[in-house]
């Protein structure tokens, strides 16, 4: 459905007449299944994410799922958070029960989710982040964002297919945005950070950064048993080496994150409509989740050759 569609599609439906988001995908990877959950409480966002009896995602308020963003820049500076669409909801909604995103379509059947969904600004209007007020007039944005989720894509059971798209409506006149394909924010116990070449096939360790860096990122558990990390054939963008792939250790918070991230600049505006975003999610052991991104790697190499 391409963008006039999907705005037709939010102006039949009101924020009242919003889907339930509580559903679950699964598939079987090596000795265990993925299983996927999402939940009404996050608007569609996924909550949880369990392989071989661990759980990968934090999931404390509704900032920390497995899930996806965007930040512009309003027409004037871009800075962090201050016009920052949010699929599972708004700083505002902290731990609670309910989300100021809206859902509007969600199917799940098998090991494939899709969703449709109305994002909330993580700021409300007269809220700060970094002491920066926020550029958004209202709580709830007119972005939308359409994710596609399958587990065990391209027939590898470790591999987890994330592709979205974002819509930037008309009347918004942005030069910079940040698409934060998918970030996913998992509990303390993933502590160690790797980096990965898969065209080398070489791993070493990360450091904590906080940032982004040309190669994919890995976090995974010390004894290597749980590992989950991310791969786009998008990245690195040669407008923007060498960064894409980030990693983020909140120790205060006790949580640890990863994300894919893609930008797109025009000198007087992004035209509004859809922009489009395809990353792979690799979930098992670190020896999984590196042998599936080499696969990945090969398999999209060969293809463009």
């Amino acid at each position: 459905m391409r963008f006039l569609g999907w705005l037709a599609l939010l102006a039949a439906t009101s924020v009242k007449g919003a889907v339930a988001g509580d559903a679950q995908i699964r598939a079987k990877a090596g000795p265990s299944e993925i299983v996927i959950t999402t939940t009404s409480r996050l608007a569609g966002a996924i909550h949880s994410l369990t392989w071989n009896g661990r759980g990968f995602i934090d999931s404390a308020d509704h900032g920390r799922q497995l899930q996806s963003a965007s930040n512009l820049d309003a027409g004037t500076a871009l800075t962090a958070e201050t016009f920052n669409p949010t699929e599972a909801g708004s700083l505002f909604d902290g731990a609670g029960p309910k989300s100021t995103s809206v859902l509007h379509a969600l199917t799940a059947k098998g090991n494939v989710l899709s969703t449709l969904s109305q994002m909330a600004f993580w700021l409300r209007p007269g809220e700060k982040s970094g002491g920066q007020l926020a550029k958004n007039k209202t709580a709830l944005s007119n972005h939308v964002l359409k994710k596609t989720v399958t587990i065990g894509a391209h027939g590898l059971p470790h591999a987890i297919g994330y592709h979205v798209t974002f819509t930037i409506p008309k009347g918004e006149v942005h030069k910079h945005a940040v698409f934060e394909a998918v970030t996913g924010y998992m509990p303390p116990a993933f502590s160690k950070f790797w980096t990965f070449d898969p065209a080398t096939q070489k791993l070493a360790p990360l450091s904590n950064g906080p940032g982004e860096q040309q190669h994919p990122v890995i976090l995974s558990t010390p004894d290597k048993k749980h590992a989950m990390g991310v791969w786009s054939p998008g990245l690195p963008a040669k407008e923007f080496k060498p960064i894409g792939y980030g990693r983020f250790r909140f120790a205060s918070q006790k949580v640890v994150k990863w994300n894919c991230v893609f930008r797109i600049s025009h000198p007087r505006a992004l035209r509004p409509g859809d922009y489009s975003f395809k990353c792979y999610v690799l979930v098992g052991s670190l020896k999984n989740v590196t042998a599936t991104m080499t696969e990945l790697h090969r398999r999209f190499s060969r293809k463009n050759n």
